[in-house]
């Protein structure tokens, strides 16, 4: 469950670390992003060489929440440890080559093929 303030990792080799929550998208009304949701993002810690800069503004994608989750099909429980994300450019392509780390399968089934492409693992 991610709301606005909320700090998360990136998951991708984009060249950020860490990332703000400042606004979740999809209406006015909506106050939590789930696993598959957009979110904007502000820059707040990135790696020597990076892609991005920071305080620069992005969009993103949620792939990993610490919320517990149910999935029906399968009957079992989903959390991770860490609040992850994936950024985005404005035609919501992954700025990053490589995505590290687990994925939720929920990505594939909101139909964001390019990101699974290239994540090592879903779980």
């Amino acid at each position: 469950m991610i709301q606005e303030q909320t700090i998360l990792n990136v998951s991708d080799n984009s060249g950020a670390k860490k990332v703000l929550c400042i606004k979740v998208l999809g209406g006015s009304k909506k106050k939590y992003a789930f696993v598959g949701d957009f979110i904007k993002v502000s820059i707040k810690s990135i790696n020597n060489k990076s892609k991005v800069k920071k305080g620069d503004v992005y969009k993103a994608i949620v792939v990993k929440t610490k919320k517990r989750k149910f999935r029906k099909n399968e009957n079992i429980f989903i959390n991770f440890d860490i609040n992850s994300c994936v950024l985005l450019n404005d035609m919501n392509i992954p700025i990053g080559t490589r995505i590290i780390g687990f994925i939720s399968k929920d990505i594939k089934y909101k139909g964001f093929n390019k990101i699974v492409s290239l994540s090592n693992e879903l779980f």
